[in-house]
């Protein structure tokens, strides 16, 4: 397994993913746009690539559906995981979008749903609520897109505005139009958290992926501190 580094914009180098690419390689997984920060990655560029070498591309659009245009054809993926709770769907059901002609091994076996694909009686209910939620997300995706990017661009101009120090994290133009990370030098994510928390502003100092890291962090300084003394 091969691990890729990022760019100062959080950015895959498709260069560096065809420098990475040997006889052995059998997938490239790359996520379709960046979580904290909104980053897009170069997909289309990376699926050419992966393309005419016979190697199978998956993308993790879990954050993209539902913002912004996403077509498989165009990005050249073979496999397309997404989740119903980023679109406003029930929490605990996805979608893997599976190319016509790509074989895939199942993980749970025994049982002879989804094709043999994945033992275990379907949640129908949630599998229903994920179509409703795709369709009303892409019933007017260009205007809730257009939206979302004005009222990112206006917080972000007046933080910049107000902070000259305040740097924007991610790439100037490819980043999603919901996401906006900011970084205030000298200050301590925790501490702008808990001060605009008490002023009822919701912020995030990460994902809700890595609270418990946090959570864990904290108690490693509390343990710490009276050692020191």
């Amino acid at each position: 397994m091969t691990y890729l580094p990022v760019d100062g914009e959080g950015r895959v180098d498709p260069a560096a993913v065809k420098g990475s690419i040997t006889d052995e390689t059998i997938l490239v997984s790359i996520m379709h746009a960046n979580n904290e920060i909104g980053t897009i990655e170069p997909i289309e560029a990376i699926g050419r690539m992966t393309r005419e070498r016979g190697i199978l591309l998956h993308t993790d659009a879990v954050q993209s559906v539902g913002k912004i245009p996403v077509d498989v054809r165009s990005l050249q993926a073979d496999l397309l995981s997404l989740s119903g709770h980023k679109i406003n769907g029930p929490k605990g059901v996805g979608a893997l979008y599976v190319r016509e002609g790509v074989e895939i091994s199942p993980v749970l076996t025994e049982g002879h749903e989804e094709k043999g694909r994945r033992g275990g009686t379907e949640n129908v209910l949630a599998v229903a609520g994920l179509g409703r939620a795709c369709e009303l997300a892409g019933g007017d995706l260009k205007s809730r897109t257009k939206e979302l990017k004005r009222l990112r661009d206006l917080l972000q101009a007046k933080l910049v505005d107000q902070f000259p120090g305040l740097r924007v994290n991610g790439h100037g133009e490819c980043r999603l139009p919901h996401v906006l990370s900011v970084s205030f030098r000298g200050l301590l994510a925790e501490e702008i958290v808990q001060a605009l928390d008490r002023e009822g502003v919701d912020v995030s100092a990460g994902s809700a992926c890595t609270s418990s890291l946090v959570s864990l962090r904290r108690s490693a300084c509390r343990l710490k501190k009276p050692m020191e003394r």
